[in-house]
């Protein structure tokens, strides 16, 4: 009986134990959503699974060198690379990583889209030698840290609707902005690309022609120098600073109104803006009063052709620039604003040469009212396709600043008596012209990575009298002595090495 009974029990114990296992067995599983692709917007769109928003991810990573130059980009104009000393570096490296992130969705009032594009960077610095080290007795360095950098965000703007809010190439600019055929970052001769925060509406009419109606940020992008003459300084003409920098907070955005036609031959856009020149105090508080407000405005036409008949791919690129009170969209914000660059000299009696020149939007003294500068240049590329993996551009800008009699005699007036120029008022002419001629050659081996080389002259065409000397004072920054310096046409040559990839 026993034994029937423990029988019947690991019997039941069998069962209820299969019963279970089998209770425990996965239902089917729900098919896996796979990443679908999004043909809506071009190649290298998927859909975000369960949603039905699309998404690109885009980026390139890009090395590179700049010889003769401390900017990388940018000529041997200013600080210790226009001082053409033991200073200087003689190579400048940088290195960085670029992400995009595009999305877009259909909605019953059109695509929605934002877009980001941020870097993180990695420049190599300079040493500080003798007089300059550190607080512990080390040599001092500026730079990023090892293993360090920086990271920027060049966009990031949503669309909605026909309008764009937020940080976006201006509306102003060509499509190519200030890179009509090179990687050299100096080109004066229209607007510029670095984005700019901005609230724009755009009017599509169809056939390739818009318009675009846009208040964008004036702050950093639009604003080169407002100078009070009469707080000019030895230390400032020495580097070509005409007064001092006397901006005061945002008042106004620059407004922008801007038509293009674009369509399969090429492109031609017209665009105008004006820019309000905002100044602080003639001294140091309030109590000392201030010039008016005073609009200045700026006109660019850019015209680009496709296809020419010299090989399939080729471009030519063209914009021209007029501007007055509104300097920064000719000499777009990549370019340097005060110019001191030094050289030899055959003059008895000089020590070197040095070229000044300064760039500002208007000019005042205390009391008056701000003089309006004026700029027109212009800038090109044509780009000729040797074959799918060879490719070289041929690049060119020019631009002048030119002061008017009453901004001239507050300038001479300080820049006379400071710095005891040989010449007197009758030799002394702020105005100048600043040009740059380049070629560039890029080779593509494999799609996307592209190895180039750019090579560019830089000119400054200074029109204080031939033959002017001026007294400078001890500049410990860039080790140039107190001493009398012929003032004399300048130039700089440089060169670009580039490795990049895109993906």
């Amino acid at each position: 009986m026993k034994l029937t009974t423990r029988a019947i029990l690991c019997s039941a114990a069998l069962f209820a134990g299969a019963g279970a296992q089998a209770a425990d067995l996965p239902v089917k599983a729900k098919a896996i959503e796979y990443v679908k692709i999004c043909s809506l917007y071009g190649p290298g769109f998927y859909y975000i699974p369960g949603t039905d928003t699309c998404i690109k991810l885009g980026g390139y990573l890009r090395v590179q060198a700049g010889l003769a130059t401390n900017s990388v980009y940018d000529a041997a104009n200013s600080g210790v690379g226009g001082a053409q000393n033991r200073l200087r570096n003689y190579y400048s490296t940088a290195s960085r990583e670029d992400l995009s992130i595009d999305t877009r969705t259909q909605t019953e009032y059109g695509v929605v889209r934002t877009f980001f594009d941020g870097v993180f960077n990695w420049n190599a610095g300079s040493y500080s030698g003798a007089g300059t080290t550190a607080s512990n007795g080390s040599t001092a360095y500026s730079g990023a840290s090892v293993a360090g950098g920086t990271l920027g965000v060049y966009y990031a703007f949503i669309q909605f609707a026909g309008f764009t809010f937020g940080k976006a190439q201006s509306q102003f600019s060509a499509p190519w902005a200030n890179y009509p055929g090179n990687n050299f970052d100096g080109l004066p001769g229209g607007g510029g690309w670095d984005p700019v925060n901005q609230f724009t509406y755009t009017a599509d009419f169809g056939q390739g022609i818009s318009a675009s109606f846009s208040a964008q940020d004036q702050v950093q992008h639009d604003t080169t120098n407002i100078w009070n003459v009469s707080a000019a300084t030895p230390a400032g003409l020495a580097t070509g600073a005409y007064g001092g920098n006397d901006i005061a907070g945002t008042a106004a955005p620059d407004l922008i109104a801007m038509l293009r036609v674009d369509q399969a031959w090429g492109l031609f856009q017209a665009a105008v803006a004006a820019h309000d020149n905002h100044a602080a105090y003639y001294g140091a508080d309030e109590t000392s009063g201030h010039p008016a407000d005073k609009w200045g405005w700026a006109g660019q036409l850019a015209l680009s052709i496709k296809n020419i008949p010299t090989g399939p791919g080729d471009t030519i690129n063209l914009t021209g620039v007029y501007t007055k009170g509104a300097s920064r969209y000719n000499f777009q914000d990549y370019t340097s604003s005060t110019f001191a660059m030094y050289g030899g000299s055959g003059l008895a009696g000089a020590f070197q040469s040095v070229g000044l020149a300064g760039l500002s939007d208007s000019v005042f003294v205390a009391g008056s009212g701000q003089e309006l500068t004026t700029t027109y240049g212009f800038r090109g590329g044509y780009t000729h396709n040797w074959d799918p993996r060879w490719a070289t551009s041929l690049y060119g800008a020019w631009a002048a600043v030119r002061y008017n009699s009453t901004a001239k005699s507050y300038i001479c007036g300080a820049f006379v008596t400071t710095l005891a120029l040989s010449s007197g008022v009758a030799g002394c002419n702020p105005d100048f012209n600043y040009g740059v001629v380049g070629l560039m050659t890029g080779w593509t081996p494999v799609k996307n990575l592209t190895f180039s080389a750019d090579l560019a002259y830089t000119m400054l065409d200074q029109k204080y009298a031939s033959g002017s000397t001026v007294t400078l004072p001890v500049q410990s920054a860039i080790a140039k002595p107190g001493a009398t310096y012929e003032l004399k046409n300048q130039n700089s040559l440089t060169l670009l090495l580039r490795a990049q990839r895109n993906w």
